[in-house]
């Protein structure tokens, strides 16, 4: 039952992650009530990320290393409870 509540938490924001990613190539896509959501819920992952990465040329690579890093403590968890 654990493992699935941590399986349902990972897709959920694993989406949200990759709406937010979607939402940053529109314009105003942040602006609309349901962008400005996902942009609170996704922006105190990333912030930190964003903090100790180098100016990249524009590119925002902190989505991918969350993605990493979600994956890499999704599957700790999941050997460790299964």
């Amino acid at each position: 039952m654990l493992v699935s509540l941590i399986d349902t938490l990972y897709m959920l924001l694993f989406i949200l992650i990759l709406a937010r990613m979607v939402l940053s190539f529109t314009q105003g896509g942040f602006y609309h009530p349901v962008g400005r959501t996902i942009f609170n819920i996704t922006e105190p992952l990333l912030a930190p990320i964003r903090s100790f990465l180098p100016p990249m040329g524009g590119i925002d690579f902190s989505p991918i290393i969350l993605f990493l890093a979600l994956g890499l403590i999704r599957s700790v968890l999941v050997s460790l409870l299964g």
